[in-house]
Parts: C-alpha cells; structure tokens; sequence
C-alpha cells in the first residue's frame, strides 16, 4: 500500500491551538477560565 501524502498534521493542529488558548488564559482566575471554556465548548451533534 502505498502512503498517501499527509494534507492535514494533527499534532501540529492541536499544538498551536493549546499555545493559543495558554497564551489568552495566562492571567486568568479558575472561574474566569470556566466562564472562557464554557463560551467556547463545542456543540455536540445529536
């Protein structure tokens, strides 16, 4: 079988979003941080 070649790296993807995310919830509190998370969860599908 022959590889295909990657058009999307995830552990690069989740990388930078993890960065992103630290670097806008550095100086929060816990419950700030709650409140951030919770604007931004995703919807689950049903």
């Amino acid at each position: 079988m022959k590889n295909k070649e990657k058009n999307f790296d995830t552990v690069k993807f989740f990388r930078q979003v993890k960065e992103k995310i630290a670097k806008e919830t550095k100086d929060m509190t816990f419950e700030e941080f709650k409140k951030y998370m919770e604007t931004r969860r995703l919807k689950s599908a049903k």
